[in-house]
């Protein structure tokens, strides 16, 4: 059974103003409609009405969609270090194999297996290849995509599969693996959310949550969620699904960080774990002024020289955000991860939900 072959680690300051929301982007139609599910559509579906931008408070808890829209016109060019030869990923005698992080994946799993081939990291039948590599996803496997259930299942068999070749994959904690946790344990049940009534099961369909993922969920893939870091430092990496402070919260140390999200998950307490998803939801602190001392504080606490994450798409983390137009046009080209923060971040969400890119990146990233 893929569950006991599972290996996930040890067991697995201020925010800057969030963007305003705009319109959405992939989000079922179904969550304008009544009911849990209602008439889901097919993932992809247009999203409802036009949201005004809002300021949100400092309590502010995503219940509504918070990204903006970048219209398929709006273009970013990133800098992007050369592929690495043919075979890097192959198995080594001399130490730990070379080093791979994965970006946000939402559910596109087709995207993935062509992202992780290209590397070398998988073969053409999607089975693990690169003998003593190391390849770390950054979290947020399910929501906005259609196939969440099937990356999981994805992930949780390379996690074997590595380990049997003398490598490892391993994945950290994201705010959509949280969302979809709290989604099928406490449903409804209000939560204090600091700035009025919040459900996760709304919070979830207001971004991205899909219904074929909640039908395919598992005790097993719960288990599984639960059980993931949320940081993690290899190789002078600092590694974590969000760009924000608020992992200080949560402890001093990594194992400390670690055992305290593990044991929130466990008291299965609603407020816990929505106050949690809120803080994980949180964005865009290492991005302005100030931004790079953000990242210091971190990389002071926990370690390491560079920290790498995902959550906030490249394009809205160098300010692109598309024009109300209406006017289609094509897509945003990200080519690769960016880096900022005085070169001590590094963001690897290249906006797949948005006609972006799946990025897996070896690191070390040389600039």
């Amino acid at each position: 059974m893929v569950e006991g072959s599972m290996t996930q680690g040890a067991g697995q300051g201020p925010e800057v103003e969030r963007t305003a929301t705009l319109r959405d982007f992939r989000v079922p139609a179904y969550v304008n409609e009544t009911g849990p599910y209602a008439h889901s559509m097919q993932p992809g579906a247009a999203a409802g009405p036009v949201a005004q931008p809002v300021d949100h408070p400092d309590e502010y808890t995503p219940t509504q969609r918070d990204l903006p829209v970048i219209n398929r016109g709006d273009t970013v060019q990133v800098t992007v270090e050369p592929d690495p030869e043919p075979g890097s990923a192959a198995p080594s005698d001399t130490g730990p194999g070379p080093l791979y992080v994965v970006g946000d994946v939402h559910g596109y799993f087709h995207e993935l297996i062509a992202a992780l081939q290209e590397q070398g990291l998988i073969d053409d039948s999607g089975q693990w290849c690169a003998g003593t590599a190391r390849l770390w996803f950054l979290g947020d496997f399910t929501d906005r995509g259609p196939d969440g259930i099937g990356v999981i299942d994805l992930v949780m068999r390379l996690s074997a599969e590595a380990a049997a070749a003398g490598g490892y994959c391993k994945a950290l904690m994201g705010n959509h693996e949280l969302l979809l946790i709290g989604a099928k344990r406490f449903g409804d049940t209000p939560v204090n959310s600091g700035a009025g009534t919040a459900t996760f099961q709304a919070a979830w369909l207001l971004n991205g949550g899909q219904k074929t993922d909640m039908d395919r969920l598992q005790d097993h893939h719960l288990q599984w969620m639960a059980r993931l870091d949320a940081v993690e430092e290899v190789d002078g990496h600092l590694l974590v699904h969000s760009d924000t402070t608020a992992y200080l919260d949560y402890g001093r140390s990594i194992e400390e960080v670690n055992d305290t999200v593990r044991e929130t998950l466990t008291r299965n307490d609603a407020d816990e774990v929505w106050d949690l998803f809120r803080k994980f939801t949180k964005r865009f602190s290492f991005r302005d002024e100030g931004g790079a001392d953000h990242v210091r504080s971190l990389l002071d606490t926990y370690g390491g020289t560079r920290i790498v994450h995902g959550h906030s798409p490249i394009p809205y983390l160098l300010g692109e955000v598309g024009s109300e137009d209406g006017e289609e046009s094509a897509g945003p080209v990200v080519e690769g991860p960016h880096v900022y923060a005085d070169g001590l971040a590094i963001a690897m969400d290249g906006g797949v939900t948005m006609a972006g890119k799946l990025l897996v990146q070896q690191l070390p990233l040389h600039i």
